[in-house]
C-alpha cells in the first residue's frame, strides 16, 4: 500500500502543484472564498467524490466510502481563506487580486487535501471505512470557520472518530514534517483598552488626569498577571502591540488612549480566571488615578491539543512513510489555530510540513509578502495524509 501510495503521489504531483498555483492566484479572504469554494467542489466532481457546498457558505465537505463505510469514519480538514497582504514575488503564479495573498499557505492546505482526496479515491476499493474531506473557510478571522461549521453540523452525518490537519512550516525542509504530541498551540483572545482622561497642556499636568500614565501603569501592572499569578507550568503570554492617542502632541495631554493586545495560554480554567484579574486590575488602577477604564476582551479560538495516542501513532507512520530522520519533533508554539475547535471536540493530529529550502531561497516567514513554497512538499503532502487516513482507518 505504501508503494502504490508513493507511486500515486508521484504521478499526480504536476496536477496538484498547477491547482496551488491556480490557487495562489486567485486568493479570497476569510469568509469571502466564492470562487475558492467553485474551484474546489468542481475538483471533487471531477474525481467522482460525492460533496456538498455551503456549509459555512462557502465551504466543502466530500466523502469517500471505502468497503465496508460505516465500520470507521475519519477526517480530512484544510483550510481555504487568504490574508489582506500585497503579494512581493515575481513568479508566473503571482496573486492577480491586489492587496489579498495566500501568505499563510492555505492553498497548499487546499490543494494537497484535493491530491490526498484523489489517492484515496483511486484506493477506495482497498480499504475499509470512511474519510470525510472537509475544506474549511475563515481560519484566519474570528469567530474561526471551524467553529461555525461545528455548529452547522460536520462532525456529524456520519460523524467521523478523529481529525487530522496540517499546516505549511517554512523553517523546515521540503520533505520533512513536525509533530507533537499533547498540548501545541495557544487560544488566543483580543484585548481593546480605553483609557479616558482629562487633556490639557502638556507643561500643565496638575490640571490634567494624565490617560498615557495612567495606561503605561496599566499595561506594566498587568504583566504581574502573567509573572505572579499563572502556574508556572501553563504556558502564558500577554502582549499590547497598538496604542493610540487621540488629540495628543508633544505639548499635549490628550483626552483618551487606546491600546490593543492580545492574550494567549493553554488552560481554559485558567484562561478564564486571568480575563477577569485583567479586567478587574486594569479598571482599579484606572479608577485609583481618576481615570475610567472600559476594558473589553474578545475570545478568540481555544487551544490546540493533538491527542496523545493518535498522534503518537500518526508518527510512527509517518516515520515509516518519509524515514525517521525526516519526522521531527516540535516545540509548543504561543501561536492560534482555529483547528482547535476540532481538537476539543474529538481526538485530533496536526502536524507540520516543511515547505522550505534554504539553497534555494525560500525561507520567507507564512504572513509575509515573500511567503512561497518549494513545491516538492505537495507529492510529500499528498502521499503522507493517505498514508495517514488508511492507517488510520485500519486501526482497530
Amino acid at each position: 500500500m505504501k508503494k502504490r501510495i508513493k507511486e500515486l503521489a508521484k504521478e499526480f504531483h504536476e496536477e496538484i502543484i498547477g491547482i496551488r498555483r491556480h490557487l495562489h492566484q486567485h486568493p479570497e479572504l476569510s469568509f469571502e472564498e466564492v470562487k475558492t469554494g467553485q474551484f474546489i467542489a468542481k475538483k471533487l466532481k471531477e474525481y467522482g467524490i460525492p460533496y456538498k457546498h455551503g456549509i459555512a457558505d462557502n465551504g466543502v465537505v466530500g466523502l469517500i466510502k471505502g468497503k465496508n463505510p460505516s465500520k470507521k469514519i475519519i477526517a480530512l480538514r484544510g483550510d481555504i481563506d487568504a490574508l489582506p497582504i500585497t503579494e512581493a514575488n515575481e513568479v508566473p503564479y503571482k496573486s492577480k487580486n491586489e492587496g489579498v495573498m495566500h501568505a499563510c499557505g492555505h492553498d497548499v492546505h487546499t490543494s494537497s487535501l484535493l491530491g490526498t482526496a484523489k489517492i484515496l479515491n483511486t484506493l477506495k476499493d482497498q480499504f475499509e471505512g470512511t474519510v470525510k474531506l472537509i475544506f474549511q473557510p475563515g481560519e484566519e478571522k474570528l469567530p474561526g470557520g471551524a467553529s461555525i461549521m461545528i455548529k452547522e453540523g460536520v462532525l456529524k452525518n456520519p460523524k467521523p472518530t478523529s481529525i487530522f490537519g496540517q499546516h505549511v512550516h517554512p523553517p523546515l525542509e521540503a520533505g520533512t514534517i513536525g509533530i507533537r504530541p499533547g498540548k501545541y498551540m495557544a487560544s488566543t483572545d483580543e484585548i481593546y483598552i480605553t483609557l479616558t482622561g482629562k487633556g490639557g497642556h502638556g507643561a500643565l499636568p496638575q490640571n490634567c488626569i494624565d490617560p498615557i500614565v495612567v495606561v503605561s501603569n496599566i499595561i506594566v501592572s498587568l504583566q504581574q498577571i502573567v509573572s505572579r499569578s499563572a502556574n508556572p507550568t501553563v504556558p502564558t503570554v500577554l502582549t499590547f502591540g497598538k496604542i493610540n492617542s487621540t488629540g495628543g502632541a508633544t505639548n499635549v495631554i490628550p483626552d483618551e488612549v487606546k491600546v490593543e493586545g492580545t492574550f494567549r495560554t493553554m488552560d481554559e480554567k485558567w484562561r478564564k480566571q486571568a480575563h477577569k484579574k485583567m479586567k478587574k486590575m486594569a479598571e482599579g488602577l484606572a479608577k485609583s488615578m481618576g481615570a475610567k477604564c472600559t476594558f473589553n476582551i474578545v475570545k478568540g479560538y481555544p487551544f490546540l491539543v493533538n491527542e496523545e495516542e493518535l498522534t503518537l501513532r500518526a508518527k510512527k507512520r509517518a516515520q515509516e512513510y518519509l524515514g525517521k530522520s525526516k519526522v521531527v519533533d516540535l516545540p509548543i508554539r504561543m501561536t492560534a489555530e482555529d483547528f482547535a475547535y476540532f481538537s476539543q471536540e474529538m481526538p485530533a493530529c496536526f502536524y507540520r510540513l516543511g515547505t522550505g529550502n534554504k539553497k534555494r531561497g525560500i525561507t520567507s516567514s507564512v504572513h509575509t509578502n515573500t511567503f512561497d513554497i518549494d513545491e516538492s512538499a505537495l507529492e510529500t503532502s499528498i502521499g503522507l495524509m493517505a498514508w495517514l487516513a488508511i492507517g488510520e482507518l485500519s486501526e482497530s
